[in-house]
């Protein structure tokens, strides 16, 4: 599957909504989450394409330390003085896994916030993924 990472575009949002219902089934967010992480900070919403089409979405953005957004929650803002990152999701439908897009897009999350200067950064592990992070060197 020749697919790339690549910045999440607002025709993108339908797609990335149908895949967070078809890979978080019990971690539902409305429609408008990931709309206004893009726009709140689009360097951290990439997509993976694959020939026009999208096979998984990543969203991240800066936020406060040792507090992570609730799910399904509006954030209004960012805050202005925050020197942490924070990923909100990364997705793939199956036929995406095991193909090392997942490794990519941690890299490229984690050049994006080192390019903003933002550190630590921190995530909520769901559904079985907490390997997957572990592997990647968060706890």
């Amino acid at each position: 599957m020749p697919a790339i990472w690549r910045a999440m575009q607002e025709a993108d949002l339908a797609e990335v909504n149908r895949i967070a219902d078809l890979v978080h089934p019990d971690l539902p967010e409305r429609a408008d989450i990931p709309a206004e992480r893009l726009r709140l900070y689009p360097a951290g919403c990439l997509v993976l394409d694959c020939n026009g089409v999208v096979f998984g979405y990543a969203v991240s953005h800066p936020w406060h330390a040792g507090k992570p957004p609730a799910l399904d929650t509006l954030l209004g803002a960012l805050p202005n003085m925050s020197a942490h990152y924070y990923v909100h999701d990364l997705a793939l439908l199956p036929a995406a896994r095991g193909t090392g897009a997942a490794r990519e897009a941690v890299a490229q999350l984690v050049a994006v916030a080192a390019q903003a200067g933002l550190a630590p950064i921190s995530l909520v592990a769901v559904n079985t993924s907490a390997g997957f992070w572990q592997r990647h060197g968060f706890r």
